[in-house]
């Protein structure tokens, strides 16, 4: 059967996340996390174009919960942007956690965006702050190099991959999720409404083997 998805040149690999809090062992661990390492080294190889995001939060950042005196992890509290979940302290600027898993072997990665590192904001997509306007850059940098296509993968699901795929498409990028290539945080509800966002934006969601 052929390849649902031919790779092309206007291809991009956005790879979310994919640091040492974010999978077993870490501060944010994200059941399975470092389970998609390998198949992300490999899908690398496929494309022309390879870009990662590095959650990259200063210490006391607003969105962790031990900024907010009688609050735990997982609460929800109301920022000025709108409603923001509070998180374990995580991928703290220039520490273990924050670095990149060791077996993630992307050397051919073009571009690194960090998120996260405004103090008073917290950052989920690779193209825009949790305000929804602050702009990381990403989608001038996407537009000067004439790329069109963004597959997106990494951690986790239905935070950083669910909101850097939604802010592609809105972008006017087609936006694409490698799913098996992708773990979720599972909060109550999250992979449900994520699931939905992408069937209502028509974001597909595919497997590591429909691109070829």
């Amino acid at each position: 059967m052929p390849a649902t998805f031919a790779a092309k040149a206007g291809d991009v690999l956005l790879v979310v996340d994919v640091q040492n809090d974010f999978c077993p062992g870490g501060a944010l661990a994200v059941a399975e996390g470092d389970a998609v390492v390998p198949l992300i080294n490999r899908l690398a190889g496929g494309f022309d174009h390879v870009l990662m995001t590095q959650d990259w939060h200063p210490a006391g950042h607003s969105s962790f919960a031990s900024s907010h005196a009688g609050k735990e992890p997982y609460d929800s509290i109301a920022m000025p942007y709108g409603a923001q979940t509070l998180w374990p302290d995580h991928c703290v600027q220039g520490t273990t956690g924050a670095a990149f898993r060791a077996d993630l072997d992307l050397p051919q990665a073009e571009l690194v965006i960090r998120k996260g590192f405004r103090p008073e904001i917290d950052s989920y997509s690779a193209f825009f702050e949790n305000d929804h306007e602050t702009p990381t850059g990403l989608a001038g940098y996407l537009r000067e190099r004439g790329l069109e296509r963004v597959f997106v993968c990494g951690l986790a699901l239905d935070f950083c991959v669910r909101f850097s795929a939604e802010d592609a498409k809105a972008a006017g990028f087609e936006a694409v999720v490698i799913g098996d290539a992708c773990r979720p945080v599972d909060l109550p509800g999250t992979v449900e409404a994520t699931t939905a966002s992408f069937r209502e934006r028509e974001i597909p969601v595919i497997n590591s083997g429909d691109i070829g």
